[in-house]
């Protein structure tokens, strides 16, 4: 289990008090809060410190590279535009970020980045997928070269999107509403068609034309990663990393080689590096949806996490309806695992949800931000399964309480 520690970054300032200052990563995460208590910024360094564990393990640059004055700021916050984030006190940086994954341990201080090895651990080389929260718009654009973007993790998004769509087949069901997605490959043109009906993704509710792109993309990676761990890729062990690594330190001493000689050798050995997970980190999955299709949503996503082992599923979320969904999740899941009749069980849990959509309370972790303290905090649990008292049932418990003294305020008049 990976995990990141923050301190002194955008609207996050002492972090989370518990477990010394880290966040674990669990193969589902989940960032509640209010706007601007820093969830995307959170899931955003996840995605970015992971990429750069990615990029040590595979050799794509040495040590020395990552460690240059302002590498993290100017090559890497940039992407997810959070370069201006870096919180700075008499002239100098104050932020401070810790990451301990599965094959390195990063340190960012002082304006320096630093990488260490860790050694006797297995590796599962993820495809990492960042799904913003500004996709809905993503249905109007035909290639991810029309538009300008300021953001690289938005034009990376554009582009497997675009993978996605070409890798639809005719059409495929989606999660909500009865209906399917169909690809107009000729014409370039995504169609939602229902029993009595087909009209363009374009002309469709916002609804769809949120969850159409987070879907599809999704679908499209999981599945990938799942047919290559099926083929029996499976991630590094210990010795097969240690053997990749001599072969990328001799790439690198051998000074006949050109800088871009040993650019193209290294990419050329870590392309046999098979990706054998998938971390998906989806901002507010929610978007435009009915709180039914909102659950519908969830059991694809979880379903897709469920594809491997090594998955994960990072989710921000305004919507309480998620939070309580996962409950059930965890419930069904902890009742398959205690119960030895499990087909019989399955039969009556497929009626409230799909078996394949289950998760272990031991995999799952929610956390609350505070945006006025700019603090994190574990979301407490009972048997495993999610607490009620969190934010977002405290603002319907408001509702609720204020509603009640209206009607004290009619009874008085």
């Amino acid at each position: 289990m990976s995990r990141i520690k923050i301190k002194n970054f955008g609207p996050i300032r002492e972090g989370i008090s518990e477990n010394e200052g880290w966040i674990d990563i669990k193969k589902t995460t989940v960032f509640i809060g209010n706007q601007g208590s820093g969830k995307s910024t959170i899931a955003k360094l996840i995605s970015t410190f992971s990429w750069i564990e990615k990029a040590l393990v595979r050799g794509d640059y040495d040590n020395e590279w990552f460690s240059r004055k302002n590498k993290l700021k100017n090559q890497f916050l940039n992407y997810h535009r959070l370069e201006n984030y870096l919180v700075k006190k008499d002239g100098k940086t104050i932020s401070e970020i810790e990451y301990q994954g599965e094959a390195f341990q990063i340190t960012f201080k002082d304006d320096i980045l630093t990488t260490q090895e860790v050694k006797n651990k297995s590796y599962s080389l993820p495809q990492i997928m960042y799904i913003p929260a500004e996709r809905n718009f993503i249905s109007y654009v035909k290639s991810p070269n029309e538009l300008k973007l300021s953001s690289d993790s938005l034009k990376e998004f554009l582009t497997e999107f675009d993978n996605a769509k070409d890798a639809v087949k005719g059409s495929i069901k989606l999660p909500i509403n009865n209906v399917e997605l169909e690809y107009d490959k000729l014409n370039d043109i995504l169609n939602i068609k229902g029993l009595n009906y087909k009209v363009r993704l374009t002309e469709s509710s916002s609804g769809f034309q949120s969850l159409v792109p987070l879907y599809i993309v999704s679908h499209y990676l999981a599945s990938g990663i799942k047919k290559k761990t099926e083929s029996n890729l499976d991630s590094m062990s210990i010795y097969e990393l240690e053997r990749f690594k001599d072969s990328i330190a001799e790439i690198y001493s051998n000074e006949s080689l050109t800088v871009e000689q040993r650019r193209t050798a290294v990419s050329a050995l870590s392309s046999k590096f098979n990706k054998t997970s998938f971390i998906n980190i989806v901002e507010e999955p929610e978007q435009n949806l009915y709180p039914a299709s909102q659950k519908e949503m969830l059991n694809s996503l979880l379903r897709f996490n469920n594809y491997n082992k090594e998955n994960k599923l990072i989710i921000t979320t305004h919507s309480p309806y998620l939070i309580n969904h996962l409950s059930l999740a965890v419930k069904a899941g902890d009742l398959l695992k205690n119960n030895t009749n499990s087909h019989d069980l399955e039969k009556y849990l497929a009626n409230i949800i799909p078996i394949e959509s289950v998760i272990s309370s031991k995999s799952l972790q929610i956390y609350e931000m505070n945006e006025i303290e700019g603090t994190i905090k574990k979301l407490d649990n009972y048997n495993g399964l999610p607490s009620d008292d969190n934010f977002l049932n405290q603002e319907i418990e408001e509702t609720n309480e204020l509603f009640a003294q209206l009607l004290e305020v009619q009874q008085k008049v």
